[in-house]
């Protein structure tokens, strides 16, 4: 099977065209640099185009020709086209499909009536402040969380699979996003390599141990480097979350669980703002340096007005298996104080265990693998008081008394 060439990419957009427009998408420098990677299955292209932010909407069927275009070509197993709005100042494509004309050029010394000699420069004020987006709601899910973590290293996402699994096994129909584009963990720790088959412009997720799992790991191999920029990233995310089918209207997910990307940057506050998260669960270890980074992480969802559900304290200690000796590591019982301090809820603690992280490398957590031992009891605790936290926070119907 022949590899599929960056210039072939750029062949087949340079046919696509902006509406009432010669111009075509490659020429108009709208198209980044094609990431292509190969599987057995065939060549697998991920690529942006770059397009102004106010004709995003009106462009979408010229993204959409262009990721066409792309999976016809032969050899192609799959095409993601992602739609930015990353341009420099005065460049970029108009309505019409041409450069933006400059600014016009003011002459300092003109006057313009006699009023241009009286009246005082008006004295600009402060530029108006917009609105905060409103989150959309995800079509076939009932309650969207996020596991987060202030950096990385603290088995976020171990914490995120297993916690779901909890979810599982309290009866709710669980599905989970793979929210780190750069570094997705997800399709290792549920042991599953398959790509998704789309129907039309919508993913069909993995199953994996009851669970509905999507993420850009399945997407591309395993040790590719996702080398993109922000928006990108933002628009892939955007689409890995709304473009699957999580659920219908009449069979939807009762919980779709985020694995949130580490830190407090653009994708986190993107999923915070447009998304109608029902609450966070921020994972650390005790140790005070994965503290100060797990109260950052608090304090980005609180000023998102996103409820932190709980805190769970992971590898909060070590049982030596030969001797039995205990041995903190990592300090112990810090993420528990610090729930106290906020007023947030202790979800648990998970010590540093060896099963948990050979079951997890082997795709099997250890909510699977070992269903009735001691730590998937800690995950199954877990995920009964989330799940009692969700239920509450659903409204009670009308209460009709019989006198």
């Amino acid at each position: 099977m022949m590899s599929i060439t960056s210039e072939q990419v750029l062949a087949a957009l340079s046919a696509i065209r902006l509406p009432n427009s010669e111009e075509n998408i490659v020429s108009l420098k709208m198209v980044s640099d094609p990431f292509i990677s190969e599987g057995d299955a065939g060549s697998k292209i991920m690529l942006s185009l770059t397009v102004p932010a106010d004709l995003a909407q009106q462009l979408e069927p010229v993204r959409a020709q262009a990721q066409g275009a792309l999976e016809a070509l032969p050899g192609v197993a799959s095409a993601m086209v992602a739609m930015t709005a990353e341009r420099k100042l005065g460049q970029g494509v108009s309505s019409a499909g041409m450069a933006p004309p400059p600014p016009p050029r003011m002459n300092p010394t003109a006057k313009v009536g006699p009023a241009a000699t009286k009246a005082p420069p008006a004295q600009p004020g402060p530029p108006p402040q917009a609105a905060p987006p409103k989150p959309n709601h995800v079509e076939g899910v009932k309650h969207i969380i996020a596991v987060a973590s202030g950096k990385g290293g603290v088995g976020k996402s171990t914490t995120a699979i297993n916690l779901a699994l909890g979810l599982v096994n309290q009866g709710l129909k669980v599905g989970v996003l793979d929210a780190d584009i750069y570094g997705p963990s997800v399709p290792r720790l549920v042991g599953s390599n398959v790509k998704p088959e789309a129907e039309g412009r919508v993913l069909q997720p993995i199953e994996a141990h009851g669970l509905k799992v999507m993420s850009i790991g399945f997407l591309v191999a395993e040790d590719s480097p996702m080398i993109w920029r922000g928006p990108m990233v933002i628009s892939a995310l955007t689409q890995l979350l709304r473009e699957v089918a999580w659920g219908t209207t009449e069979n939807p997910l009762d919980v779709l669980v985020v694995d949130m990307p580490p830190g407090t940057g653009d994708a986190q506050l993107t999923m915070a703002q447009q998304v109608p998260l029902a609450g966070a669960v921020i994972v650390s270890t005790p140790q005070d340096l994965a503290l100060i980074d797990a109260r950052k992480g608090i304090s980005m969802f609180n000023k998102v007005s996103v409820p932190i559900l709980g805190v769970v304290e992971n590898m909060s200690t070590f049982i030596c298996p030969k001797c039995g000796e205990r041995s903190d590591i990592f300090g112990h019982g810090g993420a528990e104080e610090e729930a106290k301090r906020i007023g947030a809820p202790f979800l648990g603690a998970v010590p540093l265990h060896m099963d948990i992280r050979s079951q997890s490398d082997a795709g099997t957590p250890v909510t699977v693998s070992a269903p009735d031992g001691p730590h998937a009891k800690i995950y199954n605790e877990i995920g009964a008081k989330i799940a009692t936290a969700l239920s509450a926070d659903q409204p009670s119907g009308p209460k009709i008394v019989f006198e």
